[in-house]
């Protein structure tokens, strides 16, 4: 496994580096455990070979980039990107536990500026990721750029339910979560955060719409668990 270092977007470093300790724990108790689900369903719709060369925007703790280096196998290769070094010193040992260090290359970098040549990857993931940056229209773009030609771009993230009834109880649950992150860590105003960007985010029609402006086609998105989530997948189309 290599550590390589580049130049962050500083914005929400410092909240993500004091949650690092903490964010296993935490996002198991606040979405019930389904997040270890909702990344086993990812994975079934990733057309994954072994051999690919991937890349995981904002890998924080490294979960999906694990099961990623899993799925490449010894040929492949992952790159786990992330702004956070608390979030990656988490990631690296998770790497090294599961066996596949050899395979792996953490970058600490900006989600907005990926720091490599177009084209150079087989599938670009971001799990949790694109509602906490500064323009996820960009991140989008440059997630497209890095990939090849019928290359494939996903995502999984927070999502809005569609359902009333569901959604009247989605806002309720979502706002006691900063109250329980109060009690369980004593991080009342960095999950008051993560809850408001959660509110705030675009619904998954319109991150899918979000796709095709960055240049995908093929887009397609599943809603896990009554919306609380959605998967979204397209693939990357460029001219000639």
């Amino acid at each position: 496994m290599t550590l390589t270092n580049r130049t962050p977007e500083p914005k929400v470093e410092s909240l993500f580096n004091e949650l690092a300790p903490n964010y296993d724990s935490m996002n198991s108790l606040i979405s019930l455990g389904l997040h270890c689900n909702w990344r086993r369903f990812a994975m079934k719709r990733l057309s994954i070979q072994p051999g690919a060369f991937v890349i995981d925007v904002c890998c924080g703790t490294g979960d999906w980039t694990v099961a990623l280096a899993q799925a490449v196998g010894p040929a492949g290769r992952v790159v786990g990107l992330d702004f956070s070094d608390e979030m990656l010193k988490i990631a690296a040992k998770k790497i090294k536990a599961a066996k596949v260090a050899d395979r792996v290359t953490l970058v600490r970098g900006d989600a907005m500026h990926l720091p490599y040549e177009a084209n150079a990857f087989d599938i670009a993931t971001i799990g949790f990721g694109l509602r906490n940056v500064p323009d996820a229209n960009q991140v989008l773009a440059e997630m497209a750029r890095v990939v090849h030609p019928n290359g494939q771009v996903a995502s999984l993230e927070t999502s809005q339910p569609t359902s009333p009834v569901i959604k009247f109880g989605w806002q309720i649950y979502f706002k006691l979560v900063p109250i329980m992150a109060k009690f369980a860590v004593n991080k009342y105003r960095e999950y008051a955060y993560l809850q408001r960007t959660t509110k705030e985010f675009v619904s998954a029609k319109q991150l899918a719409q979000m796709f095709r402006q960055a240049g995908m086609t093929d887009v397609s998105y599943r809603m896990l668990t009554f919306g609380a989530a959605a998967f979204h997948l397209g693939r990357v189309e460029k001219s000639k």
